[in-house]
């Protein structure tokens, strides 16, 4: 069953997170700038403002987040504190697109790509961010890079360009944080959602939040449909594990660009969502750097 933790009203929340030590929810709500930390426990909600769009954060190893802004990288030492730069700003040069959806793998490196608002040229990437600060060219030629998640052992590497509707596999050379053999692992039909943020569980299944779908799904490791979870908002834009033994799912949900009857139909559109599951969520590692 379907329950709201939190009436949060956000214009595009996104990349949620769960902190195992300080059983709390991480996300962030990209076009207000800001950073959450919720306690399912008391429902209440801590909130930092940065100076730019988040595109995405993950937990460190040694404390605190990395974020990915518009143009590049920063660290956050402890909550509220100022950002550090981090790594080199790769997007300032490029007018029209920002960070989006991220990963990190089990090597402690994240895994984060682009969006273009030019949907007619694909000029989106994916990246590998690594601890040392250093930035790879994983994929090109995408328009809005989504859906990133790791198999449970690390072999396979999912992802989404959101507009294809396409998800797509890749085996994964653990060492050298490459990608091979690229395929189709789930087409969704056009018309009735596209694939968002993503999170993989403990039985190797993709979980996938369909914006403008009204629902998550779970796909098997071989792309069957296993089952639909059907929410009050339209937009869901990512999905993550947490609570205790990793049983219950997070939904972060988008409130932008909706007409007032659309607003009458999803009053709930932008707040955070949770139900339990039978399957527990594959542990996340944290960012090296």
């Amino acid at each position: 069953m379907v329950e709201l933790l939190l009436d949060a009203g956000a214009l595009l929340g996104e990349s949620p997170v769960w902190h195992p030590g300080e059983a709390r929810l991480y996300w962030v709500d990209i076009e207000a700038r800001t950073i959450h930390r919720t306690d399912p426990a008391t429902r209440t909600d801590e909130v930092m403002m940065l100076g730019e769009q988040i595109g995405c954060i993950a937990p460190r190893v040694r404390g605190g987040l990395v974020a990915a802004l518009e143009n590049g990288f920063v660290l956050i030492d402890h909550w509220g504190s100022t950002p550090r730069p981090f790594g080199p700003d790769i997007l300032a040069d490029k007018p029209g697109q920002r960070f989006n959806d991220g990963r990190v793998d089990a090597a402690g490196r994240l895994w984060v790509g682009s969006l273009t608002n030019d949907k007619a040229n694909p000029v989106a990437t994916l990246y590998r961010l690594d601890p040392d600060g250093s930035l790879a060219t994983i994929l090109g030629g995408l328009t809005t890079s989504n859906g990133a998640a790791f198999s449970p052992d690390g072999r396979i590497f999912y992802h989404a360009d959101t507009p294809t509707h396409a998800i797509r596999a890749y085996d994964v050379d653990r060492a050298a944080g490459t990608l091979a053999n690229g395929r189709v692992f789930h087409q969704f039909e056009y018309g009735k959602g596209r694939p968002d943020g993503a999170a993989v569980d403990a039985e190797g299944c993709y979980w996938s939040a369909l914006w403008d779908g009204w629902r998550v799904v779970r796909l098997s490791p071989a792309g069957e449909l296993l089952q639909t979870v059907d929410l009050p908002v339209q937009r869901p834009t990512m999905i993550a594990f947490g609570g205790d033994e990793l049983c219950t799912a997070f939904v972060t949900s988008a409130g932008k660009n909706l007409t007032d009857e659309d607003r009458k139909a999803q009053p709930l559109a932008g707040g955070v969502f949770t139900f339990r599951v039978d399957v527990p969520g594959s542990p996340q590692p944290f960012f090296g750097g």
